[in-house]
């Protein structure tokens, strides 16, 4: 049990950090590496300091046994300057021999080891040495003299401690303020830096509050060109919320199209459904007539719906993508159109690259597509008057053109051809749900291709599109 709870105590104490929000976590990373940074400052330049006074030290002492060289080179053993006991003089100097049998009556104040002995004798460089003399600390250095003797000079290093531990001082009150700043500065950076983020986070729960995607995250003004990541996050959001504000704008337009579009047949289905419960009241003559409504009507509906199916679609399944000859599906939608508008003639002409370049895509939707367009010609067509359907190659793309000699479209109606349930004032009286270019507009863009309307210099509408090739053709027209 004790070691199942152990465990457990682990595991949540690995866990906190991770419970901790962002900004704790963001402010005390940064304090902890500018700290250590201070740290890291402050240590080194105590160990500098330290090492310059010591050098500092050494060299005193290297020059007092000079000058004491020069002064006592021609004196026996024994002390012969400074008070050693107290270390009062500014520097205590005495002189060993080599063999103990020449030392003198008198005691030495330093002590005398067998290393300096070695230097006396010359078998041993000089050396520094840490010795404590009356409860002070002194550094004492050992240094040949010549003759068979060895200089030993002692100062105090009470003034080098001194300093010592004042310079640690010094940096320890700098380095606690280091990390009191750094610990400021990290929750100044973590507070600034996590601004966007605190705004991203308060959009998205108040979207996700009211269910409104017109909010959009506050960015700082005159950051053009300067973003940094988090403020590119925020841009980004910003630009998803605005597609998101047009998908929900263009899915509740659709839904409300959609009803009024379907009012008026399921209400007329409605009426000629009633009508035939009493068909023991009707004639015959009225009978027929109103079941050849009712099925034409279940037919319009049944093409709405279907529309509207298709419109939902965004994009067309890979599975279905294939190489597609687009001259054989031209031709056959315009054999299709023929049959159901025999008063409309229909002029095809196919270049003759275009047989057999190809085209990726699925062919039942491009067939939906031209057929869309060659419909739409048809409708607006005088009778008699031909609709002229062209399929051309070149600069790597396949071009259809379809154009009729109707009325044409308004300049106030162009830009919104391609809307759903747009129909303009002219079209509303003819039959229809004005879902047909829409229509082809998608199945265009799920396959790449460009689809646009245009007035025709010599009257009536002209539809181009333009579908990337592929295959044998593709590289010439």
């Amino acid at each position: 049990m004790r070691q199942r709870s152990g465990q457990a105590t682990g595991r949540a104490q690995d866990r906190w950090p991770r419970r901790r929000p962002l900004r704790t976590r963001l402010t005390l990373a940064a304090s902890f590496a500018v700290a250590v940074v201070v740290v890291g400052v402050c240590t080194a330049a105590f160990l500098v300091i330290r090492h310059q006074l010591l050098q500092q030290l050494d060299l005193h002492l290297t020059q007092s046994a000079r000058l004491a060289a020069q002064r006592y080179r021609h004196e026996p053993p024994g002390v012969v300057q400074g008070e050693c006991r107290f270390l009062a003089a500014p520097a205590c100097a005495q002189l060993v021999p080599a063999h103990v049998g020449d030392d003198p009556a008198k005691p030495y104040l330093l002590p005398v080891t067998g290393a300096g002995r070695q230097v006396a004798a010359g078998s041993r460089a000089a050396y520094y040495s840490e010795v404590r003399l009356s409860g002070h600390r002194a550094r004492m250095l050992t240094t040949p003299l010549g003759k068979g003797r060895a200089l030993q000079v002692a100062v105090r290093a009470d003034t080098v401690d001194r300093g010592v531990r004042q310079a640690a001082g010094l940096l320890a009150v700098v380095g606690a303020a280091g990390v009191l700043l750094a610990g400021a500065l990290g929750s100044w950076v973590s507070r600034t830096g996590l601004a966007p983020v605190g705004r991203l986070t308060a959009t998205a729960e108040r979207i996700a509050a009211t269910r409104d995607a017109r909010h959009r995250i506050e960015l700082p003004p005159g950051r053009a060109g300067r973003e940094d990541e988090v403020t590119r996050l925020a841009t980004s959001f910003n630009t998803m919320l605005d597609e998101l504000e047009k998908s929900i704008t263009a899915q509740r337009r659709l839904v409300a199209d959609a009803s009024h579009e379907l009012r008026t047949p399921l209400t007329a289905l409605r009426t000629n459904a009633e009508l035939l419960t009493r068909s023991a009241r009707l004639t015959d003559a009225q009978r027929d007539r109103a079941s050849t409504a009712l099925g034409r009507q279940l037919r319009e509906v049944t093409l709405l719906v279907n529309d509207l199916i298709e419109l939902a679609r965004e994009e067309e399944p890979d599975p279905l993508i294939e190489d597609v000859p687009l001259a054989a599906v031209v031709t056959h939608a315009v054999d299709a159109a023929r049959d159901h508008w025999p008063s409309i003639p229909f002029d095809l002409a196919v270049s003759p690259c275009a047989p057999t370049t190809t085209v990726a895509g699925v062919p039942a939707r491009l067939s939906r597509l031209l057929s869309s367009l060659l419909d739409n010609a048809a409708k607006f067509s005088p009778p008699g008057r031909p609709v002229e359907v062209t399929l051309t190659h070149s600069d790597g793309h396949l071009e259809v053109v379809v154009r009729d000699h109707g009325p044409g479209i308004a300049d106030e109606d162009l830009p919104y051809v391609f809307d759903r349930f747009y129909r303009a004032r002219t079209a509303r009286a003819l039959p229809g749900s004005g879902l047909g270019l829409a229509m082809a507009r998608q199945i265009a863009r799920a396959h790449h291709a460009d689809l646009a309307a245009e007035h025709n210099p010599g009257g009536g509408a002209l539809f181009r599109l333009r579908i990337p090739s592929q295959g044998p053709g593709a590289s010439g027209s």
